[in-house]
């Protein structure tokens, strides 16, 4: 599986890299504000980017969720813990961006 950023993500670093450094120290403290492992922090990412109903964010969260030995099932489960708060057109959209980084499950 590809970790690597999108393009747009990389071009935008590289001509704000103040802001990129910001964005990586806000990350960077917020993932050692407690006690969450990092599989935990992964799938919490995960629902609120598929709360946050955007896809950039999903993609993300995913890919990173993986990287951090989150099975696939566990990235479907939390999609569908989300049908029953956000509604199931949401929760079918949040599936189908994840099969988009995972095409091959």
């Amino acid at each position: 599986m590809d970790t690597t950023p999108p393009k747009a993500y990389q071009e935008f670093t590289a001509r704000f890299p103040g802001l990129a450094e910001g964005w990586e120290r806000l990350g960077s403290a917020s993932r050692s504000a407690g006690p969450l492992d990092e599989r935990d922090v992964a799938l919490v990412k995960l629902a609120i980017s598929i709360g946050s109903g955007q896809t950039g964010p999903v993609h993300s969260a995913a890919r990173k969720a993986l990287a951090a030995g989150v099975a696939f099932e566990e990235l479907e489960q939390v999609v569908a813990l989300s049908a029953s708060t956000l509604g199931l057109p949401r929760s079918v959209a949040a599936w189908t961006w994840i099969r988009e980084v995972v095409p091959s499950a």
